[in-house]
C-alpha cells in the first residue's frame, strides 16, 4: 500500500504543480491585463487549482502517517538527520501552510466584486503556495 500511495502521491504532485503554475499564471496576467473574471474559465482554472491542492495534501497525510520514515518520531533524533527532517517536519508543515493559503485565497476572491480584485486575491495566495510547495519538495527523493 505504501509504494502504490508514494506512487500516487509523486505523479499527482506533477498535475498539482502544473494546474497551480497555471491558475497563478491566469490570475497574474488577468490582474496586470485588466481582464474580466469570467465565472466560467477563471473560476473553474483557480476551483481545479484549490481541489489538486486539496487532494494533494490528503494523499500526503495519509502516506506520512504510513510512512516507515513515521517510525523515526519513536526512535528519536529526526531533528539531526536533514532527511528525516524534511521528510517528517519541513515537508508537512510547508506545504500544509501552503494549502491553507491557497484556501484563503479562494475564499478572499470570493468576496470581491471587482475583477482586478478577485485576480489580486488568487494572483497574492496562489502564488505564495506555489513558492512554498516548491521550496519544500524532497528533490532527491521525487526525482529518482
Amino acid at each position: 500500500m505504501y509504494s502504490t500511495l508514494l506512487t500516487l502521491h509523486s505523479y499527482w504532485a506533477f498535475l498539482t504543480l502544473l494546474v497551480l503554475l497555471f491558475a497563478s499564471f491566469n490570475a497574474i496576467t488577468g490582474y496586470y491585463g485588466n481582464r474580466n473574471f469570467a465565472m466560467g474559465k477563471d473560476l473553474r482554472i483557480s476551483l481545479f487549482a484549490l481541489i489538486f491542492t486539496h487532494i494533494q495534501i490528503l494523499l500526503g497525510l495519509i502516506l506520512y502517517f504510513t510512512s516507515p520514515y513515521f517510525a523515526m518520531w519513536s526512535e528519536g533524533g529526526v531533528m539531526a538527520n536533514p532527511i528525516a527532517r524534511l521528510i517528517l517536519v519541513e515537508h508537512p508543515f510547508t506545504n500544509i501552510l501552503a494549502v491553507a493559503l491557497i484556501t484563503i485565497g479562494w475564499s478572499k476572491h470570493k468576496k470581491q466584486e471587482a475583477s482586478k480584485a478577485k485576480f489580486g486575491k488568487i494572483a497574492l495566495f496562489y502564488t505564495i503556495g506555489l513558492i512554498l510547495l516548491l521550496s519544500r519538495i524532497p528533490y532527491s527523493n521525487w526525482l529518482n
